[in-house]
């Protein structure tokens, strides 16, 4: 979705197509009884335990941790804690994920029941989820319920039809060429304006197709054969399949070549390109903006957001000379891609066999109902919200959020005042911004409304495709339209947590603040250890080195000295070198610049929380007890590492230090503590030692 752009959050917000909507890669036929007993199996709730917060039983205390904090802090944990078969990954966000996972599947499986007496929220998410539960319909179907999108790909005869499809498309969550939608206007941040942004790859990155190791060109053959697999369940021959996924491969190259990198798109400047319409038409002529915007259903506008234009210009010639009948092909191609975890269970496997096990070494499906129930949310979130915060998230909940909230941004303000390399004028403004910013607690203030959305039992397919289609209309009335800072870009359940430029707002759903993120029960230097960095996090995301070039009102603009700005970068260029000399997995090293603004928050948020923690400690004595043997001072160094407590495949490993802008569990624990004079105080730790960096980096 284009909000991401804008977005700033504490873990992974997505993952790749098909990493866990699929099912295993083989399957043996079950007679009927078989069949109904695994159901049923798979269906079952099984009593997920609330995470603990700060776990003595999670530490091996072997390890000294003046060498290994995460280690030292996690090791047990990650020793009894294996990757379930059904993840590419397992940490304690995890833990809570499924933990809230239950009672969105005791929800679902309420609601699901057909009673008439069902208000219409719940009639809503019952029968998307049952729906989604009836494999027996899906398997009958097959590829049936993709026949219109099917046909009228296969009627388009010119460039004009196929503009028109492409838009269709879209319209449906096919991200085929480009994308499209409202986003704010980096310069009127009140204000949602057009925005195209480069697109429509198969594979997770654009360097997929263009890196020589040998592992990436394995890669690409195994997604060739992926594509084909895919063309042969839709009927073609295996000939023909062979021959449409090189055609594929070949568009797909071509975009990849033309699109910036990942480290490109995090600077704003390279997304800052408002144009006219017209100048747009020009710039790409054989687009035929104007006829695909017409036909997108968004309302009219003379102005549109171009990321990049060079992408939209080197592609313009690719979309005359590419053969219509290779760009039908793409266009099925990604038709089916997007619809595969809906479909019968050929295409769920196949799917899964690639975007799951190969990409993300995850070794079997999830059950089916977990599927269901993470389709919903995604698809229906703020309905299924409303009954999921009514039973877990108390009235008191964001007033002792807020206090912790309030606390947070004080400290930030002191940090601020107090830093020897930013001269008064640049303060001034930093301070005028961390004053404007907003806070999100739990849950909307006003729940989205569904009544248009039609939800038919029997009819996942259709199901998803209006549901996807609602929130596509929903975005595109946007423009032109004033910004709704009271809008969430995450659902109430969710296990994350964001800052948000345009808004210059810091949002936690209702879903993270439980353990091991807040705990009523714990003491103040965990939960200042847990969230209290989490909420510093995203502070300090407004003061990285994307968030930094946005003003109060949420606007692309320097408020800094020239001087001030240049020391930002000294020190942020530190950042950026350490975490690059970090390992991921074999010889793969993180990207430094992908990853700088997460490690600049995590940075910033494990200072601005530990000086709230002392301040705490000045008012309320007892905070400064020792406890289980920890000064509070460690508990909190503990409180913060066992948050990031994780396993994860090596595939995974290698996927997220390709794609994403957050550094692994790891090193966001030893990288920033070592970093940090006042952990290596609390722990005795000396110079020389592994955690005590000879050239500890520091910028909030």
């Amino acid at each position: 979705m284009l909000w991401k752009q804008v977005l700033s959050c504490i873990v992974l917000m997505g993952i790749t197509a098909g990493a866990q909507t699929g099912s295993a890669p083989t399957k043996k036929p079950l007679s009927p009884a078989a069949a109904a007993s695994v159901e049923k199996n798979e269906n079952a709730e099984k009593t997920v335990p609330r995470p603990k917060s700060f776990d003595l039983g999670a530490m091996d205390k072997s390890v000294d941790p003046c060498q290994d904090f995460y280690q030292y802090a996690c090791g047990t944990w990650r020793k009894n804690n294996p990757i379930p078969p059904d993840q590419a990954r397992w940490g304690r966000f995890n833990e809570l994920l499924d933990y809230n996972r239950q009672f969105l599947h005791n929800i679902l499986e309420k609601d699901s029941a057909n009673n008439p007496k069902r208000n219409p929220v719940q009639q809503k998410i019952g029968d998307m989820y049952e729906s989604c539960m009836d494999e027996t319909t899906a398997d009958k179907k097959g590829s049936a319920p993709l026949k219109p999108e099917l046909d009228r790909i296969a009627a388009i005869t010119n460039q004009d039809q196929l503009v028109e499809t492409i838009a269709y498309l879209q319209s449906l969550g096919v991200q085929a060429l480009f994308g499209f939608g409202a986003i704010p206007d980096l310069h009127n941040a009140s204000m949602e304006i057009a925005n195209i942004v480069q697109g429509g790859l198969g594979l997770p990155d654009r360097d997929y197709y263009s890196d020589t190791d040998a592992k990436s060109q394995e890669t690409r053959q195994k997604y060739l054969e992926h594509v084909a697999k895919m063309f042969v369940l839709l009927g073609d021959d295996e000939a023909a399949a062979k021959k449409e996924a090189q055609a594929v491969m070949d568009i797909e190259t071509k975009l990849a070549d033309a699109a910036f990198k990942r480290v490109q798109m995090r600077d704003p400047k390279n997304r800052d390109h408002k144009m006219k319409v017209a100048e747009l038409e020009t710039l790409a002529p054989n687009f035929k903006f104007n006829r695909f915007f017409t036909s997108s259903g968004a309302p009219s506008f003379s102005e549109v957001n171009v990321v990049p234009p060079d992408y939209f210009q080197k592609i313009n010639g690719v979309v005359e000379s590419v053969p219509l009948a290779d760009w039908k092909t793409y266009l099925r191609w990604h038709a089916v891609r997007t619809a595969a975890p809906t479909l019968s269970d050929p295409f769920v496997r196949e799917n899964f066999a690639f975007y799951g096990q190969y990409l993300n070494g995850q070794k079997e499906l999830q059950p089916r109902w977990k599927r269901c129930v993470q389709m919903t949310d995604m698809l229906l979130g703020e309905a299924l919200g409303q009954p999921y915060v009514a039973e877990t998230f108390g009235p008191d909940g964001k007033q002792r959020m807020l206090k912790m909230v309030n606390a947070l941004e004080t400290s930030l303000g002191q940090d601020i005042e107090g830093l020897d390399w930013m001269t008064p004028e640049t303060k001034k403004q930093a301070l005028v911004k961390l004053h404007a910013i907003t806070n999100k607690i739990g849950y909307p203030d006003t729940w989205r409304d569904y009544s248009s959305v039609k939800v038919v039992r029997g009819d996942f397919v259709g199901n998803v495709q209006r549901a996807r289609a609602f929130e596509i209309k929903r975005n595109l009335h946007k423009i032109g339209k004033p910004l709704d800072k009271k809008e969430w870009g995450m659902t109430p359940p969710t296990v994350n947590a964001y800052y948000s430029a345009p808004n210059n707002d810091i949002n936690f759903p209702a879903g993270i603040l439980q353990p091991p993120f807040f705990d009523k029960d714990a003491d103040d230097a965990v939960n200042f250890g847990g969230i209290g960095v989490v909420i510093g996090h995203e502070l300090t995301h407004g003061f990285d080195d994307q968030g930094s070039k946005f003003d109060a009102e949420g606007n692309l603009k320097n408020w800094w000295t020239q001087a001030d700005r240049d020391e930002f970068d000294k020190r942020t260029g530190c950042i950026a070198d350490e975490y690059s000399s970090f390992v991921a997995v074999d010889d793969v090293h993180l990207n430094g610049r992908l990853t700088l603004g997460e490690n600049t928050a995590d940075n910033g948020g494990l200072r601005i929380a530990l000086a709230a923690l002392h301040k705490d400690m000045e008012m309320n004595p007892k905070v400064a007890a020792t406890k289980d043997g920890f000064t509070a001072e460690q508990r909190f160094f503990l409180g913060f590492a066992q948050v990031w407590c994780q396993n994860a495949t090596p595939e995974s490993s290698l996927l997220l230090a390709k794609t994403d802008p957050h550094s692994p569990g790891e090193y966001r624990t030893n990288g920033t503590l070592q970093n940090s004079p006042d952990f290596a105080k609390a722990f005795g730790c000396k110079a020389g030692q592994k955690m005590v960096s000879a050239n500890a980096c520091h910028v909030w």
